[in-house]
């Protein structure tokens, strides 16, 4: 790289993931712009990602677009033998060169929300149907899924479990004051 600064335009479809073997990605279409800025000792390069990906919903495994938008910023600088700490990585001299191919991909998956779900009332019905008819919990397990359809249906057939009695109490005693 002769100039000071150069630009690079990627597009990252269905096949990049499954060249790169993605787990969690099934499917995308993104449009990459990546700069590439020479600095003392080291070159800075400038992500910025923008498209949709396809995930499984955690909750019906069903289809799920999500959009990404993301800028990132990695420091390459050249050295004796690989090495990738935090946000340097070092690239040896002879190589002269860097694939970006996995670097895209862990920053196009850190750009997505933990939990992968529908709009409520937008998961697979079947599923859902099966799912409830499957499931147990305890009241008062705050881990519990939650069921967001159409029709609000709570999961033990549409009755609100009791609260337990020891609530009660405490709550009578937060009333007082």
């Amino acid at each position: 790289m002769r100039e000071d600064a150069c630009s690079y335009e990627y597009e990252l479809t269905n096949q990049f993931f499954t060249d790169i073997d993605a787990s969690e990605i099934h499917k995308g279409q993104l449009n990459v712009q990546l700069k590439v800025k020479k600095s003392i000792g080291a070159y800075v390069l400038d992500f910025h990602i923008t498209g949709s990906v396809t995930v499984p919903c955690d909750r019906c495994l069903s289809d799920l677009e999500l959009p990404v938008d993301t800028e990132n910023v990695l420091k390459v600088k050249l050295g004796a033998e690989f090495s990738d700490e935090d946000d340097m990585v070092i690239v040896p001299e002879e190589d002269g060169y860097i694939n970006v191919a996995w670097f895209l991909y862990e920053f196009i998956e850190l750009s997505l929300p933990m939990k992968h779900v529908h709009a409520p009332g937008k998961c697979n019905k079947g599923m859902m149907g099966v799912l409830k008819k499957h499931m147990t919990h305890a009241a008062d397990d705050e881990e519990a899924p939650v069921f967001d359809d159409e029709e609000n249906d709570l999961p033990d057939g549409g009755e609100e479990t009791p609260t337990d009695p020891r609530w009660n109490e405490l709550k009578k005693i937060l009333d007082n004051n």
